[in-house]
């Protein structure tokens, strides 16, 4: 074997080991890009760790809620109200109104089909006219069977006249005296069918009793109108009206808590028709009389301003207050728990929830409500921490119980 050949079967230690060196290198890059992985794993989930809190409501609050003794429910009613009909029977005509149409009193709001009623007080107009002329008629007649007595009575004390022509001119102004007083009864009795006739006529027109507001129509042309309402088909009332002036609330208290209020006692008044709003009312009236299926007494409460929107027969509910609210108890506060609010850097403020994380917001701390805390910077309905707040900052993420 040649020498060229043992030479070529020579091992290069070099090129043995260099291929473990590259590798033992990649090895070690490896692993320290795994622990910088991990660690960056570890401070990522630590640091994005969501924190589980309880939170609470701001809300609105009105300052008459901290003086109030009790609370009940019921609806506002008219206390004069009617419904209008006529007093005679007829068709209806005509009417002038609609619901929600205002109307005085005296007004006209319909009319019953009533030319026989017209005609009535036509031919009274002329038998009174008549009785007017009868009643001139002897009035001249008696004037002159006066003139003509007077002449008689002198004739016959001079003796020119018999006693005879005397007492016919006596019994001629007697007559007419009589006559005189029948015309006068004639003319009453003519006034008196004229004014019946005018009253059957007034009858016929359907007026308002009242100032008022017109609730129903329960009426159209064409109906038959009768106080009884025996007619088959026929109506007894043509509107039914209420004095919106005389509105009052109807509401029940408990015979348990009737103790707590008295006539004269200021309320406070909300509508779920008219969200937002409270009327000033005082109790009117405790009616003295129970309900013994309910156990509770009514109580009449009086509104203290009228207002357009309220109409008969909407739910309310009534705050009976200790005392009489102030202009600004009127006003509705922005309050929260006083326990969601912390101090960070000087300023007080909240850590206000926006999704799920929370950010801290300034606010202004007002007067204690109760145990509530009036604050200005937040509006009502946001949602703030409440606990713990220990371990909140600025954009923390927070996660929030389960409900069960």
């Amino acid at each position: 074997m040649s020498t060229d050949k043992l030479d070529s079967l020579t091992i290069d230690k070099s090129r043995q080991f260099a291929p473990r060196r590259k590798n033992s290198t990649r090895k070690r890059v490896a692993v320290v890009l795994a622990v910088v992985l991990v660690i960056a794993c570890a401070l990522f989930f630590f640091t994005n760790r969501s924190v589980t809190i309880d939170t609470t409501s701001v809300s609105l609050l009105y300052p008459t809620q901290s003086f109030t003794l009790l609370n009940a429910s019921g609806y506002v009613v008219a206390q004069r109200k009617a419904a209008v009909a006529s007093k005679t029977t007829g068709r209806l005509e005509w009417i002038g109104v609609e619901e929600g149409s205002r109307v005085t009193a005296g007004q006209i709001i319909a009319r019953l089909e009533n030319k026989d009623l017209e005609a009535a007080v036509r031919q009274a107009e002329a038998a009174l006219q008549n009785a007017k002329a009868i009643r001139e008629q002897s009035r001249a007649e008696l004037t002159d069977a006066e003139k003509s007595f007077r002449r008689q009575k002198e004739l016959l004390g001079s003796g020119i006249v018999s006693q005879a022509d005397y007492d016919v001119a006596d019994a001629r102004l007697k007559r007419a005296r009589a006559a005189t007083a029948g015309a006068d009864a004639g003319i009453a009795i003519a006034a008196a069918a004229l004014q019946g006739a005018s009253v059957n006529l007034d009858y016929s027109l359907i007026r308002a009793p009242f100032d008022a507001v017109v609730l129903t129509k329960n009426a159209d042309v064409g109906d038959i109108i009768t106080p009884l309402g025996a007619a088959a088909n026929a109506k007894a009332a043509v509107v039914t009206i209420a004095d919106l002036a005389s509105l009052q609330v109807e509401a029940d208290v408990s015979e348990s808590n009737l103790a707590q209020i008295r006539e004269g006692q200021p309320c406070e008044v909300t509508l779920d028709a008219i969200p937002g709003s409270r009327f000033q009312g005082v109790v009117q009236t405790i009616v003295p009389t129970a309900d013994r299926s309910k156990a509770s007494v009514m109580v009449k409460v009086r509104f203290l301003e009228r207002d357009q929107r309220i109409f008969p027969e909407m739910s309310a509910k009534v705050a009976f207050l200790e005392h009489k609210a102030l202009v600004g108890d009127k006003k509705a506060r922005i309050v929260l728990n006083p326990a969601a609010v912390v101090t960070r850097n000087g300023r007080s403020g909240v850590y206000l929830v926006v999704g799920d994380t929370v950010r801290f917001t300034p606010v202004t701390p007002g007067e204690k409500l109760g145990d509530l805390l009036e604050v200005a910077g937040v509006k009502s309905g946001d949602r703030v921490a409440l606990k713990p707040l220990e371990g909140l900052k600025d954009g923390s993420r927070i996660s929030l119980p389960e409900k069960k």
